[in-house]
């Protein structure tokens, strides 16, 4: 699979299944209904598995701008390389949030609540303060950075290393859950660029009665956030390395 696929697919599997379990929680007459934020924080870090799983063979599974920056800051990748996994990783953010608002339409339908419509798509704080919102995000992708650069492959004793394959994607999903588990309850944790304006985009594309609007006073936060973390974040591990 193409590496540029594969982060599009990758990004769009994880937008499905985490916008997805969001839409089944705040939606009226779903199964999930108020089913709350332990549901929302596991399915969150499980749709990140199967997102890894899918993207990590043939991309390494970036999945997120703030995960392709640390790359390109430690010289991985082409800075041409990171701006095509930047967009595809939005391109698919979008498609993976589209297909959930076709899912969940007739429930969209039912519910009045611009907010909880909102919230399937992107991320809003539960206290509007700026200052504090943007701390918020970088505190959360610096934890998820910083845990990224540090999983180390296991060794023989002759010193070669062999992968984990797909269960390599388990201690991602570990960190992205506790993350939102512990650090979640300001901004609803998106720690991802992609994760928030992409579906951000499509909200304000479909005919949703009733929605929000893009909310530009807010919709910097969850793209300068993560990048300032993630950045902090490659330094430090760059200078205790």
């Amino acid at each position: 699979m193409n590496v540029l696929i594969a982060e599009f697919i990758g990004t769009a599997v994880l937008i499905l299944l985490g916008g997805g379990v969001v839409a089944n929680v705040v939606l009226k007459d779903t199964k999930g209904n108020n089913s709350g934020w332990m549901v929302i924080s596991t399915a969150w870090a499980l749709a990140v598995f199967a997102g890894v799983t899918i993207a990590g063979p043939y991309s390494g599974a970036h999945l997120n701008p703030a995960v392709t920056l640390a790359n390109l800051i430690l010289n991985k990748m082409t800075l041409t390389l990171g701006l095509q996994y930047i967009a595809m990783q939005i391109l698919g953010a979008m498609f993976g949030s589209f297909v959930v608002w076709l899912m969940y339409k007739d429930h969209f339908s039912q519910t009045d609540d611009a907010g909880a419509k909102e919230a399937v798509f992107c991320t809003r704080p539960a206290i509007f303060n700026p200052k504090i919102n943007i701390v918020s995000e970088i505190v959360g992708t610096f934890v998820l950075i910083f845990c990224i650069l540090h999983f180390t492959e296991p060794t023989t004793q002759q010193g070669q290393t062999f992968g984990l394959g797909t269960i390599g994607a388990i201690p991602v999903s570990f960190i992205v859950w506790v993350i939102g588990l512990s650090l979640g309850g300001t901004t609803g944790y998106a720690i991802n660029p992609a994760r928030d304006i992409g579906p951000r985009i499509t909200h304000a594309l479909l005919p949703i009665k009733n929605k929000k609007t893009f909310n530009l006073a807010y919709a910097w936060v969850p793209i300068i956030g993560p990048l300032i973390g993630s950045t902090l974040a490659t330094l430090i591990y760059l200078c205790i390395n």
